[in-house]
């Protein structure tokens, strides 16, 4: 997910927009040609002057050639990112090699083509990647939103301190809320998109469309589950049921990290303990989303059965804390985020308890954070 906030135009949804660099008239003309039935497309024959379009112009896809007089595509996409970290860069090379690809890839580049390119492998790709850049665009505007609500959490949690546990609660709910609503608003642009594409009679786009649907109804059903807990909450009573704890967290990544491929799961294939499969969703939100934003790569939840205890070790590769830190982070309402709220891992530990288990952390400052939960295993009837 993109991590910083990016203030660029608006993408035209109806035709969009495409550049076009090459220094060759004959190359340039010909790919802009192929490409104009279906997009909005801008030329440039030297990098610089296709770097100062793109700080003025939001573009869906970027197509540069690899060499070029004076800055040449490798150098010219590293300042492109500088400028525009999103946009899908799609880099020609009339000389095919690994190791300029390699090296165009390394750079940023999202694809790359032989140069001349197959009319349809251009346009498939372009297709494709300005599909991407939309979503990241999406996605990266969603994620401003949330840090803005975060902060405005921050600081109503910070002023109204002495209302703790009705005000907490109230906090713990729109914490939660936060993601899976993100998801839902998200999944629900992109239905839109691929809506229209059903007018040109795509089977393609309408099996996406169904495929979206169904994450967009179990995200709206996460959310609808958390409002009902905080509205019941006073009355103490929690239904627990048979379930698969290793599928809790693949819906989890699946539903609330888009399938983010960071996030592994290893060990068991199935789980089976008695809970609130909902409350659980919680708990694997609250700790995968704490090792993305703390700049992890790689998070892996390994499943165990010791005995009749079930056992989640998840390793991730962030930033890690201090000893001093992984305590207040525990207690709750400290955070080292400038828009956290320091509520996710004492969620955790709150939603771990209820359904007779642990919840315990162990970390080391510039090292790796390995959560370790446990819960009692289903036993067979």
């Amino acid at each position: 997910m993109v991590t910083e906030e990016i203030s660029t135009p608006k993408i035209d949804t109806e035709k969009a927009r495409v550049l076009v660099v090459d220094d060759e008239y004959g190359p340039r003309e010909s790919v802009a040609f192929t490409l104009s039935t279906e997009f909005a497309v801008d030329m440039a024959e030297r990098a610089s002057e296709a770097l100062a379009m793109i700080k003025n112009q939001a573009y869906a896809t970027v197509i540069m050639d690899i060499r070029m007089p004076g800055m040449d595509g490798i150098r010219a996409l590293e300042e492109l990112r500088k400028i525009d970290p999103i946009v899908s860069v799609i880099m020609l090379t009339g000389y095919g090699t690994l190791l300029t690809a390699q090296q165009a890839m390394i750079g940023g580049a999202n694809q790359y083509l032989r140069k001349p390119p197959d009319v349809d492998e251009l346009l498939e790709a372009v297709r494709r990647q300005t599909q991407l850049t939309r979503l990241r665009r999406h996605q990266a505007q969603l994620a401003q939103n949330a840090r803005e609500l975060s902060a405005a959490l921050k600081q109503e949690i910070e002023t109204n301190e002495p209302h703790i546990w009705q005000g907490r609660a109230s906090v713990e709910l729109v914490h939660d809320l936060n993601n899976p609503l993100t998801v839902v608003i998200g999944y629900a642009t992109l239905l839109a998109d691929e809506a229209r594409a059903l007018a040109a009679n795509d089977p393609e786009s309408a099996k996406k469309l169904v495929e979206y649907s169904g994450i967009v109804e179990k995200a709206a059903e996460y959310c609808h589950h958390l409002s009902e807990n905080w509205r019941l909450s006073s009355r103490k009573t929690k239904e627990f049921t048979r379930l698969d704890l290793v599928q809790v967290a693949r819906d989890v990544r699946h539903v609330i990290f888009f399938g983010n491929l960071a996030i592994q799961i290893a060990g068991l294939e199935h789980a089976q303990v008695l809970g609130s499969k909902f409350e659980l969703m919680r708990v694997f939100q609250n700790v995968f989303k704490n090792s993305i934003e703390a700049g992890a790569t790689s998070v892996v939840a390994t499943f165990a059965l010791k005995g009749k205890t079930i056992e989640v070790s998840i390793m991730d590769n962030g930033g890690g804390m201090d000893e001093e830190s992984m305590r207040r982070a525990m207690h709750g309402g400290f955070t080292s985020k400038a828009t956290g709220t320091g509520l996710g891992l004492n969620i955790c530990r709150h939603l771990a308890g209820s359904h007779g288990g642990t919840f315990d952390i162990q970390s080391e400052a510039g090292k790796s954070t390995t959560v370790r939960l446990t819960f009692p295993a289903a036993q067979d009837a």
